[in-house]
């Protein structure tokens, strides 16, 4: 049996490798964490998985709310690093969002397809970064960054808080084994298909949707207006406070 020493080392090396101590000051900055890429890869395998059972009638599916009426254009690696980008969540909230979709999908007859897994990956990580995280944007936002609206995202994340009977606590111990289940989809990467480089492509492929890109950027600039403007009106109640108290 390991120690808690070494277990507590074997986890911060898995957050480490995933890239989950990228902070909010660094994300700017930094290269999109890996757990973006793994997470991507695992969902395209179970999707695919998913729609081979089902196109040999092996499995009957439910049709969801998450359901879409046709497959969006970008692909889940893509949606997911804008969600990264723009809505400006913690990478952890990608590995409690993986956890809260697979409860969701353990009712019966319900699978994610192509059709599904992009409804499902924005409303989990929302869920997730209004659960874990010290800050968060409106669904309104959300929905822009997502490409759904408002209404749409409403719908969603109540499905998903309903389904999961609002339990969203995760236990340090189910975080750290798919942190591990994670890392072991990297290793089926380099097996399986050895990951190219495709910036011009990524390139291309991010700005199909540009007039929301430039929406989702005006809506940070003015947050952080807002929020420096907090904080000055903060200080000046304090030092008001300090003069009246002398």
């Amino acid at each position: 049996m390991e120690s808690p020493t070494t277990a507590a080392g074997d986890e911060l090396e898995s957050y480490l490798s995933l890239g989950l101590t990228v902070s909010h000051s660094q994300k700017d900055d930094a290269e999109f964490p890996k757990v973006l890429l793994l997470l991507s890869a695992y969902l395209d395998k179970k999707v695919q998985q998913n729609e081979e059972l089902l196109d040999s009638s092996k499995i009957k599916e439910s049709t969801t709310i998450f359901h879409g009426q046709r497959v969006p254009e970008l692909s889940i690696k893509l949606y997911a690093e804008r969600i990264f980008k723009y809505a400006k969540c913690s990478p952890s909230c990608f590995v409690l969002g993986l956890i809260y979709m697979e409860r969701y999908l353990r009712q019966p007859n319900i699978y994610m397809t192509s059709f599904s897994v992009h409804r499902l990956l924005i409303a989990s990580v929302v869920v997730a970064s209004k659960f874990i995280d010290d800050a968060f944007f409106n669904n309104a936002y959300y929905g822009r960054v997502g490409g759904i609206t408002t209404r749409e995202m409403n719908m969603l994340e109540l499905d998903l808080l309903f389904s999961l009977d609002f339990r969203l606590k995760v236990d340090i111990e189910t975080f750290g084994s798919y942190c591990l289940q994670l890392e072991k989809e990297a290793l089926v990467l380099v097996l399986e298909r050895p990951i190219q480089v495709q910036a011009a492509n990524v390139t291309k492929h991010l700005i199909c949707n540009s007039s929301a890109d430039e929406t989702c950027k005006h809506e940070l600039v003015r947050e952080k207006i807002v929020l420096k403007k907090c904080v000055v009106q903060v200080l000046l109640i304090i030092l008001l406070f300090d003069i009246l108290k002398t």
